[in-house]
């Protein structure tokens, strides 16, 4: 084809039809600029000619946060006002002295109330604290309550789990995923078998905690936050207490998971190196069983003591400043939670590990202490 050919298609060619391809020899013509091309081509941050530049966005706290606070203020001035403070063990509607009658009116014992009495002719005084009596309290009925919000609500998340995840199942698996890497990074491999009793802990114990937040949990007689039960509390430490050292016995035998407590392998090394190792042994033992008391004391008193200071806050300021102090407890109440699954998981672990004659060495390492010598290798005993 001759160039007088080509020129005369190219004039020919409509408008706004497609360039011409490279193979054709022909060089495409410059369209006018859009609006679309013009924005392409504009500086990065910069709006293009005659358009208004974007508002930027506002860094106040989001509105939906200030509404719920609002509400949650005015939810508390509204019962103020409808349900007033009266007496301990009076009626409503009588007199209530400011500020004492205020603070005693929102005050609960520290045992729980009665929700089935199975021998009501035994029953407990309202000022005890650890009771063995055969009933359903309000905290043991919530904890069923939390049991069964948390077994269904995760059966829900994950019962049609797919390789992509939708929201439910992503949810999930993140919060397992954190918890599991957390677990992990303080137990060492030796924890990974017991992650699931980790996080399962936690997520119980840590909805046991928030649900005295809830209304009307701690309001009616028949519901209260479990952990502030010491009986619910001693009850979770003494299963935990039994599932690290049925652990132990499993893989050390019995001999070897009492040989930890009772080293009389040490005689072989002399008398006085026998009698420090028992010696040592025994307080050892009687520290497994201060183990059950602290988390469970722990736990109850952490609790417990926030609904004593929520409640005297709300007393004494009707409603403001309890916002903030139940975002405290929040956080606090799942750092106790955090707690007491994490001792858990780090007693299982030690209860464990091997401590035979080729560690711990207590008695060597003391020996050589008291005559002045640098012990070999200074080993934890466990």
């Amino acid at each position: 084809m001759s160039s007088e050919n080509v020129a005369a298609d190219a004039v020919a060619e409509p408008t706004g039809s497609p360039a011409a391809s490279p193979s054709s020899g022909a060089t495409p013509t410059a369209s006018p600029p859009t609006a679309e091309t013009s924005a392409a081509s504009a500086p990065t941050g910069e709006a293009p000619a005659g358009e208004t530049p974007p508002a930027k966005r506002s860094r106040r706290p989001a509105t939906r946060w200030l509404v719920l606070v609002a509400a949650v203020v005015l939810l508390d001035i509204v019962a103020f006002i409808t349900v007033p403070p009266f007496p301990k063990g009076g009626q409503p509607g009588q007199a209530c002295d400011f500020p004492v009658c205020f603070i005693e009116s929102t005050l609960e014992f520290p045992a729980p109330n009665t929700v089935i009495d199975f021998a009501p002719a035994s029953a407990p005084s309202a000022a005890d604290l650890v009771t063995f009596h055969p009933s359903i309290s309000s905290t043991l009925l919530t904890m069923w309550l939390v049991m069964a919000v948390v077994i269904v609500g995760s059966y829900l998340l994950v019962r049609r789990s797919k390789l992509i995840p939708g929201r439910g199942q992503n949810v999930f698996e993140f919060v397992y995923e954190f918890l599991s890497d957390f677990g992990v990074g303080l137990a060492g491999p030796a924890g990974k078998p017991y992650i699931p009793i980790f996080v399962g802990a936690f997520l119980l114990i840590v909805f046991d905690n928030w649900i005295g937040l809830v209304p009307p949990v701690g309001k009616v007689d028949f519901l209260r936050a479990p952990s502030s039960d010491v009986n619910v509390t001693v009850g979770m430490a003494l299963v935990s207490f039994s599932i690290f050292h049925i652990e132990g016995v499993r893989h050390l035998g019995v001999g070897g998971y009492l040989g930890k407590f009772f080293p009389i392998y040490e005689f072989k090394k002399g008398v006085g190196a026998g009698v420090i190792a028992m010696f040592v042994g025994l307080i050892e033992l009687m520290l497994e069983f201060v183990k059950p008391v602290t988390l469970s004391m722990r736990l109850f008193g952490n609790i417990y003591g926030g609904e004593v200071a929520l409640g005297v806050i709300t007393a004494l300021t009707i409603g403001f400043i309890p916002v903030l102090l139940i975002a405290l407890e929040l956080m606090l109440n799942a750092i106790q939670a955090l707690i007491f699954s994490v001792l858990t998981l780090m007693f299982i672990v030690l209860a464990i590990e091997s401590h035979g004659e080729e560690e711990g060495h207590i008695a060597e390492d003391v020996v050589a202490e008291v005559e002045g010598k640098a012990p070999a290798a200074l080993q934890p005993s466990h």
